[in-house]
């Protein structure tokens, strides 16, 4: 009686820790053409496009991409990069607000369409409280519109410091992958890509 009940509290001990796993589920494998933009304005997207020419993955990248571009059917994957830049959406003639609805249409239209919707955030803790200004949350209210209704997860880990990605990726399932440093960002999009 005592092994069988040791083995209950084992058998129970691992469906916990499965439960805590940052990763909630197996990420799923994306197939290219991709569209790349950002929600924000945030160079964020540019470290996606050299690894992704790197490795010779066809891809665009469009810094206003709308839900038309996702009309004629010729991306598998779409690549939304949360951070909002006060510089870029400035030089982008843009408010936060703005790139908000852009950001959910085009989601939307991708979800619609069975594009698969990657969510990233790869400028770390740096870009979530860079610059600024008191009260200005742009930042969090990019990760707020992109993260929750992404298909998967790319964050760099010191950007989830905090948890509020771990957070998301549990309270949705969403698969969540995570890198340290910039250089591994290309092993991510090598697997995921399948090359």
């Amino acid at each position: 009686m005592k092994r069988h009940s040791r083995l209950v509290v084992a058998g129970l001990c691992a469906c916990l820790l499965l439960v805590l796993s940052p990763v909630i589920a197996q990420a799923p494998k994306a197939s290219a053409p991709v569209l790349v933009t950002s929600c924000g304005q945030s160079p964020g997207p540019v470290r996606f496009t050299v690894f992704l020419k790197k490795l010779q993955i066809d891809h665009e990248f469009k810094d206003m991409a709308t839900a038309q571009d996702l009309a004629g059917g010729t991306y598998k994957s779409l690549i939304v990069v949360t951070g909002a830049s006060l510089k870029g959406m400035g030089a982008a003639g843009v408010s936060i607000q703005q790139e908000l609805t852009r950001t959910a249409a085009l989601i939307a239209e991708a979800r619609k369409r069975g594009v698969l919707v990657i969510g990233a955030h790869v400028e770390g803790m740096a870009r979530r409280a860079q610059g600024a200004a008191p009260g200005d949350n742009s930042d969090e209210l990019s990760i707020d519109a992109v993260c929750p209704k992404s298909q998967l997860l790319i964050v760099r880990k010191d950007g989830d410091e905090d948890g509020r990605f771990t957070k998301i990726a549990k309270a949705g399932n969403i698969p969540m992958l995570a890198f340290e440093k910039n250089l591994e960002l290309g092993d991510v999009l090598k697997n995921l890509y399948g090359k």
